[in-house]
């Protein structure tokens, strides 16, 4: 059967994805990237803020047209939508297409809903914190190319007043060390070329286990295991509070690690930050830059943050933006925070006007186009390592150094010829823009 899989959201959405395709070839199905030649399209969704189940929805009506006018037989909602509204009795009512609705642990049962041709619609919803780690023995089906996403970790035991991950992905299970570290050498033998390290709080792995295994031991046992590869590692969403010397240590001894650390604060204002359920204050988050460049002077250092909280002052949003002009972020992202009746914080008093919350995202980001170029002409006729990913037109290549993760910073435009996508060049900065760089090959 002919399968078309889209998948929205984060980067742990897209391991989902990657499993889920790997369990339809190993049952000898096929994969498209052309939905109307589909027999069975599959919508992996995120449903994180209003805004992306307003994404989904729209997806998953945009897909079931080719119901008319493809080939489609079957349409599949799974993910994080599935599993926000399944209490919802309107969940069916309002997507009359989908076929069958999957939450976020019933990826091993992907299969089954394709296959299935009996019960619609099918209703698949086991419990996320009992959800089991992958199945090794079956390939995931890359979706990207030269770097590939590994879980650290499933599920959240934080308490974020805004978040509504740990409904959806239940309470934190740490993979053990060994199983991390043998998929990473399987997808390196595919000629991977950087492998990224994500969960929902990857520097919380470890603390459910018995002897508080951290996660500096990961990174480097991961380190040591590819060493011989010439492949970087990198890791996604870390939490201040357990983003700690001995990690920031392994990674400055380890040079295959990349020394970038994305730290979402979601904001700088103590008031704003207890408001969130985030144990954390600003002096804390001053400690802890201050420490990350004494220990890595060349760090790469990204966050988010989120405007418009309820409670949200001037004096709070002035605080934010004085926290992100000291500290000069490499690479940023803003949120406008997203309402729900079915948060914490939507029951917190002094909700923000929206257009009082876009002038202060538009704020942040002018005033991050700025640090971003001054942080990017610091580069400047130095030389960099560069992996080589995309050609799209004759002369010009587009690639990342170790300070720019896929898909949310910047790139660098390579000037040269003959390049082959996939590999790592050298190459001497020569311009500087506000979020890309441009070089030449040494």
């Amino acid at each position: 059967m002919i399968i078309f899989l889209e998948t929205l959201g984060c980067s742990r959405n897209q391991v989902d994805s990657e499993i889920m395709l790997g369990k339809l070839v190993a049952k000898g199905h096929s994969i498209t990237k052309d939905p109307s030649r589909a027999r069975v399209i599959i919508v992996n969704t995120c449903g994180f803020i209003s805004t992306a189940s307003e994404e989904a929805v729209d997806v998953l009506l945009e897909m079931a047209r080719f119901k008319e006018t493809g080939k489609c037989e079957k349409l599949i909602a799974t993910g994080c939508l599935s599993q926000r509204y399944k209490d919802d009795e309107n969940l069916v009512a309002i997507l009359p297409e989908v076929d069958a609705f999957l939450g976020t642990a019933a990826i091993d049962q992907i299969v089954e809903a394709v296959e299935n041709s009996d019960i619609k619609p099918l209703i698949l919803f086991p419990d996320p914190s009992k959800r089991p780690f992958q199945d090794l023995s079956v390939q995931r089906e890359l979706i990207t190319d030269f770097y590939a996403y590994i879980k650290v970790s499933e599920g959240c035991n934080r308490k974020c007043t805004y978040c509504i991950i740990p409904q959806l992905r239940g309470i934190q299970r740490s993979r053990p060390e060994d199983d991390i570290c043998k998929e990473a050498k399987g997808l390196v033998s595919r000629d991977v070329k950087e492998i990224i390290l994500t969960a929902e709080n990857t520097t919380d792995y470890g603390q459910d286990f018995q002897d508080k295994t951290g996660f500096e031991h990961v990174l480097t046992s991961l380190a040591v295991t590819l060493y011989e590869e010439h492949v970087w590692i990198r890791f996604l969403y870390t939490h201040p509070n357990s983003l700690t010397e001995p990690i920031i240590q392994a990674v400055k001894n380890n040079k295959n690690i990349c020394s970038y650390y994305d730290v979402p604060i979601q904001h700088a204002s103590s008031n704003i930050l207890k408001k969130m359920g985030r144990p954390y204050t600003c002096k804390d988050l001053y400690a802890l830059f201050k420490t990350i460049r004494k220990i890595d002077p060349e760090a790469a250092l990204r966050t988010t943050v989120i405007v418009g909280f309820p409670g949200e002052s001037e004096e709070d949003f002035n605080i934010l933006m004085k926290f992100i002009e000291d500290i000069g972020f490499d690479h940023l992202g803003v949120f406008v925070y997203s309402d729900s009746n079915d948060l914490k914080s939507h029951l917190l008093k002094g909700h923000v006007p929206y257009e009082i919350a876009e002038q202060r995202h538009d704020m942040i980001m002018a005033a991050q186009a700025k640090i971003s170029k001054k942080v990017n002409e610091k580069y400047v006729d130095k030389i960099f390592k560069v992996l080589v990913e995309e050609n799209p037109e004759p002369g010009v290549y587009l690639g990342r150094t170790m300070f720019q993760a896929p898909e949310v910073d910047g790139m660098i435009f390579i000037y040269a010829n003959g390049l082959e996508i996939g590999t790592m060049v050298n190459v001497r900065i020569t311009d500087a823009f506000e979020y890309d760089i441009a070089g030449e090959i040494v």
